[in-house]
């Protein structure tokens, strides 16, 4: 009301000076008043200054007014302005309409995007696309992508922090301003016409990044986004669209991606830097043997994404880094419930479900967590470990479990592995973990192992000791203390979210079965164009007496065997035993196997007649010949799997729905506890 008033009272005061104004210049001719152009300019500005005097004066006489908060909003708004005109540099996450202004991005021909970066700018967004960069460098998830370099593929669905293509300072010395525009003039020409060219040339300059964005078309994302529950997975959330720049989405748009604002992507803190920083020197000056880095941290602090920034710094210096996967429940390269060993060549850029791979090593543990079994999990750590080749720096990834008994699993891996270095991420003002210092693991108590003192304590009782079984016990005990010490890297999160399980974009279970989806993709015929549903593809047919069967996660009787097989989510295992000449019936174990995983598959249906399991799986038939163990576990497939198929009419093939519970031959094997060598036996 105030305000409203302040301007009507300045309107009158105008109006009535306007009316004089008007009498007294415009009388006549100048010639006739005698005033010259110099004397006229200056008897304008003395009557606007009294205009503007009148008018504070007609404000003040208000009393409703307040003068002294107006006039502070007003002095407020005039800096603003000013600090707008001299386009003063913004903190981050503000200023959108700056960002998007600054940014350059034009479509071509043929409906990809040329964008040019000037050096630190950055581009956040969610979609997926192809990258090509043309001119300079950029880098992205820690990845450096050079000019020259082969295209790469991004994804950054809603489930994960957006990617971000940072522009990298490039400049070379030898390259004068002219090269370099001849240089870039060059390489638009293939891309741009003349008028695209020039508009984008008036902002280059030689220090700029110039790259080319193309829609992604590809088979795994593809096939997930096929099922309803996950259609909108690349596509901006409700929410998020607040955060969307417009002016450049013409050109982004038309490949599928939407600019976000820079806060929307992961921010990596100055002490992930630095910690990745010297984890990547010392892996390249290798002064005694490869490191071995431990990731490990409480649930929701980053650990993958600090891994996927460290190997992928990591692959700018050497073209190979081993990964060991301890962490059951979000995998980074496999299907969940499993713990692996893999070599990397190739740099992250996206999800774990977007880049599924097979690893040189895999044992199906068959659970998300190691909480009803922890001997079975450090019984598996060790089993792997013996395939660990060390050629490359190796980086070993954790669970989030570092509480109770969690913290004492946590230290018996320490000295199982004995890393180099620690790197323990923490978040601000918590102690979710105490500091790994090495004094602290080789005092503490491990669940399977003792710390120093308790070893100089049993040394001295070992010498009066007649058991000679608890002798053995001990010795292995001891056998199992090799720590020789590492460094420690502690690293404080502080992206938005971090430690709070309730701001976490995607709970895990959807995180899993998009893993399972991903590694089903592989199924799809890579001849045919159109996807495929998985009640489509033909399964294998496997016999009875060719494999055998059991349950990790729960007892199963083995009447209802085949109730638990059917529709079940099963690890292609091989184990050192050989079922030729078992009865024909299905053949159970009498006890969970630690041995090679070969890959996975679905159950679709079972055959009771000719005695035939039908399992549909990515795994080539090679491989499937030496398959001679189906492991359930507590993993299971996908609810879009099961409800969401396009294309069921009718009866559902292979499903049987009746079962003989009297089931005649079934045998139960004892399994052989020796693992260590290795033999091949067929299928069939």
């Amino acid at each position: 009301m105030a305000l409203a008033r302040f301007v009507t009272a300045s309107r009158g005061a105008a109006g009535a000076w306007g009316s004089m104004k008007w009498r007294s210049f415009h009388l006549g001719p100048r010639s006739r008043l005698g005033i010259g152009p110099r004397r006229l300019a200056r008897l304008r500005e003395l009557t606007a200054e009294g205009l503007r005097r009148r008018r504070a004066a007609a404000c003040r006489s208000s009393q409703d007014v307040d003068w002294e908060s107006w006039r502070g909003y007003a002095e407020a708004l005039a800096t603003a302005n000013e600090a707008s005109a001299a386009e003063k540099p913004k903190s981050e996450g503000e200023g959108v309409g700056d960002e998007a202004h600054h940014l350059t991005a034009l479509q071509a021909p043929n409906g990809s995007a040329v964008v040019l970066l000037t050096p630190t700018q950055k581009l956040t967004f969610t979609g997926k696309c192809q990258l090509i960069c043309l001119y300079g460098c950029v880098q992205v998830s820690g990845f450096i992508i050079s000019q020259g370099r082969q295209e790469c593929n991004l994804f950054s669905p809603h489930t994960h922090s957006a990617l971000t293509i940072e522009a990298v300072s490039h400049k070379q010395s030898d390259k004068t301003k002219k090269d370099s525009r001849t240089e870039a003039r060059a390489v638009l020409k293939q891309c741009l016409p003349l008028a695209s060219r020039r508009t984008l040339m008036k902002k280059f300059s030689p220090a700029c990044s110039i790259i080319l964005l193309t829609g992604l078309n590809e088979t795994v994302s593809n096939f997930i986004l096929s099922h309803q529950d996950y259609a909108g997975l690349f596509t901006t959330k409700q929410k998020e669209k607040r955060f969307c720049i417009k002016p450049s989405e013409p050109a982004l748009t038309a490949i599928g991606i939407a600019q976000l604002k820079t806060q929307c992507g992961h921010v990596m803190s100055e002490s992930s830097q630095l910690a990745t920083k010297e984890l990547v020197q010392a892996c390249v000056e290798e002064n005694d043997g490869y490191p071995v880095i431990l990731v490990c941290g409480p649930k929701n602090v980053g650990k993958s994404t600090f891994n996927r920034h460290l190997i992928n710094g990591l692959l700018n210096q050497i073209p190979c880094v081993e990964y060991l996967e301890l962490d059951l429940g979000q995998t980074e390269f496999t299907p969940p419930g499993c713990i692996s060993f893999l070599n990397i060549t190739e740099p992250l850029l996206g999800p774990p479900f977007m880049h599924q791979r097979e690893p040189h090593k895999m044992i199906y543990y068959g659970e998300a967590s190691c909480e009803h079994d922890l001997e079975r999990y450090i019984e598996t750590v060790k089993y792997i470990l013996c395939f660990c080749k060390r050629d490359a720096p190796l980086v070993v990834n954790t669970m989030g479990w570092v509480k109770g008994f969690g913290l004492m699993l946590l230290i018996d891996i320490i000295r199982l592995l004995s890393p180099s270095h620690i790197v323990q991420l923490s978040v601000k003002d918590t102690e979710d973990l105490v500091p790994l210092t090495p004094e602290y693991v080789q005092t503490a108590t491990g669940l399977h192992t003792k710390g120093k003192l308790q070893v100089k304590h049993k040394n001295l009782g070992m010498l009066g000791a007649e058991d000679p079984e608890q002798q053995e016990e001990e010795k292995e005990d001891l056998c199992f203390q090799k720590f020789t010490g590492h460094k420690l890297l502690c690293v404080q999160c502080d992206f938005h979210g971090v430690g709070d399980p309730g701001s976490v974009r995607c709970h895990s279970n959807i995180l899993r079965d998009l893993a399972i989806l991903g590694y089903l993709s592989k199924m799809q015929p890579v001849e045919l164009d159109q996807l495929v549903p998985v009640n489509s593809l033909i399964p294998y047919q496997v016999p009875f007496h060719a494999v055998a069967l059991w349950t990790i996660h729960s007892d199963v009787a083995p009447a209802h065997i085949m109730y638990t097989m059917n529709a079940s989510w099963v690890g292609l295992c091989r184990v050192l035993e050989d079922f030729k000449h078992h009865s024909e019936g299905p053949i159970l174990l009498t006890q969970t196997p630690i041995c090679d995983c070969l890959g996975f598959g679905i159950v679709r249906g079972i055959d009771m007649e000719k005695k035939m399991y039908h399992i549909l799986t990515p795994v080539p038939p090679e491989k499937l010949r030496l398959v001679n163990c189906l492991l359930i576990g507590s993993i299971g497939i996908p609810h879009s799997i099961l409800k969401n198929q396009h294309g069921i009419k009718g009866e559902i093939p292979y499903v049987t729905s009746t079962y003989n519970f009297d089931i005649s031959g079934a045998g139960k094997i004892k399994m052989n506890k020796q693992l260590k060598r290795r033999e091949h036996h067929k299928l069939y």
